[in-house]
């Protein structure tokens, strides 16, 4: 009997759409906000958008880079494995699947489920009884799975729901996912359009403030809104996660990464321009649902209605892709003896990573039990660009490694670029864990998220020790 494998059956329409629906998922309609209590000045908060949108189109580059050379399933996993060994590869391996995949599942999920109850009135507990349990970080703060009961049971639905899709077909998940995406491409211009040319915002609103100068909390201030950009900007990596696929993934990956982030990039600047031209920055701070605020004055009841749709149709698209791609990474390291056996094992019927998907699911439906979507979205991010920052150096070894491998696509300004990454990266790393301890030690956070990242990243470390043997000879 011949064991069923993946098929190449997705064309450079569907990569973009990949990419495009991992990226455009909940963040843009969560943190501008945030971005404007830390960074009070609009042209500041632009500022942050076109770092993160120049970091993540950098980042891209050097995928596209590595993704042409081994245009495999399972993205970068394989790269770390060819830059570092098997060790750092299964130890990035484990964290996708502890953190970096199924938080961010979690995460938009989260948000999905929070819109959703603008037109379903969703059920909680009683204050004191979400408070009445929690789970004990040791030195690292405490999780209430109670919290928001409702949400989190419709977030859970969500993620169930969609991985089911992925289970039975990869075409229904692209399906899904090319719908979703285009929609929601459409719905962000006719939002974008309706609020300038409506009139009713003010120009002046995108002018500098005065509020924000150049000082070491400043830094702090921009650190932490750049966490927020970093949220909006993840997914891209996802198309490597199906390179094995795509078809033509050596010439396939490096045009959709270019053209799916080109098009998040302009639609997320346009997206915070409107909404301070609308609002102007103190509004904006203030909101508890920025987009909805925005359309609000110009359209009434029936623009909140259209907002809370478009925040619905963009985060069920965003967990459909990162459904669709992350398990694949997981699936990979089970095909090749990397992780337990049956993670990477094809459906006999439906030629999908089924096990893979299944055990995602799991893992993001503890995360929803137990999170918000802040913390998830923190925590995701910090851990994601610890390895994205090992992934451009890796670059400068494969180069040295092997000189003479065929490169469909080289990075432009090579090391310039993945240097500045790499900077970049650990520069963030560095400050993000300096300013989550000292938020924990004022009380102004429950959780140190980047101590609770690199914990989980330690024990993919002691795993490796103990398991990575008797996988390899099993």
């Amino acid at each position: 009997m011949t064991k069923a494998s993946l098929e190449r059956q997705l064309g450079l329409i569907p990569a973009i759409a990949l990419v495009v629906g991992s990226v455009i998922g909940s963040s843009i309609f969560a943190k501008p906000a945030t971005m404007a209590q830390l960074l009070p000045d609009p042209m500041w908060i632009l500022g942050i958008w076109l770092l993160a949108g120049g970091l993540s189109l950098i980042g891209a580059m050097i995928n596209a880079e590595i993704g042409s050379m081994f245009p495999e399933t399972g993205g970068q996993f394989i790269y770390f494995k060819e830059m570092y060994g098997h060790r750092f590869a299964f130890v990035y391996g484990w964290s996708g699947l502890a953190v970096i995949n199924t938080a961010a599942v979690a995460a938009i999920a989260f948000v999905f489920a929070q819109y959703l109850s603008y037109f379903v009135d969703l059920p909680r507990f009683l204050p004191a009884t979400e408070k009445s349990f929690y789970v004990p970080l040791p030195m690292i703060g405490r999780l209430y799975p109670l919290e928001n009961f409702g949400v989190k049971m419709t977030a859970i639905a969500s993620v169930l729901v969609l991985t089911a899709f992925n289970h039975y077909s990869l075409k229904s998940g692209n399906r899904v996912q090319m719908f979703f995406t285009w929609l929601k491409v459409i719905l962000l211009i006719l939002i974008i359009f309706i609020i300038f040319s409506s009139g009713q915002g003010q120009w002046s609103n995108l002018m500098p403030t005065g509020r924000v100068t150049l000082s070491a909390a400043a830094i702090l201030a921009c650190v932490g809104a750049l966490s927020g950009a970093f949220a909006a900007f993840d997914g891209w990596n996802n198309l490597g996660f199906v390179a094995g696929e795509l078809k033509q993934p050596e010439k396939q990956i490096p045009r959709a990464l270019w053209i799916g982030l080109l098009i998040c990039f302009i639609l997320y600047v346009g997206t915070h321009l409107a909404f301070f031209y609308m609002l102007g920055t103190d509004k904006a701070a203030a909101s508890g649902l920025i987009a909805t605020d925005a359309i609000l004055p110009i359209l009434g009841n029936a623009g909140a209605a259209l907002i809370a749709v478009m925040v619905l149709v963009s985060t069920f698209g965003a967990v459909n892709g990162n459904t669709l791609a992350c398990a694949r990474l997981t699936f990979s390291m089970g095909e090749n003896k990397d992780f337990y056996p049956w993670t990477g094992t094809v459906h006999p019927k439906y030629h999908t990573p089924s096990n893979a998907l299944w055990l995602h699911a799991f893992v993001s439906i503890l995360y929803i039990l137990t999170g918000s979507f802040d913390m998830l979205a923190d925590l995701f991010v910090f851990v994601t660009w610890i390895f994205y920052g090992f992934g451009a150096y890796g670059l400068i070894i494969l180069r040295k490694k092997y000189p003479n491998t065929p490169r469909p696509y080289s990075i432009k300004a090579y090391p310039f670029l993945p240097l500045i990454f790499v900077f970049f990266s650990a520069l963030y790393a560095i400050i993000t864990i300096y300013s989550d301890i000292t938020a924990y030690l004022k009380g102004e956070t429950p959780v140190i998220k980047s101590i609770l990242g690199l914990s989980i990243i330690f024990y993919g470390l002691l795993l490796y020790q103990w398991k990575a043997k008797k996988w390899k000879t099993s």
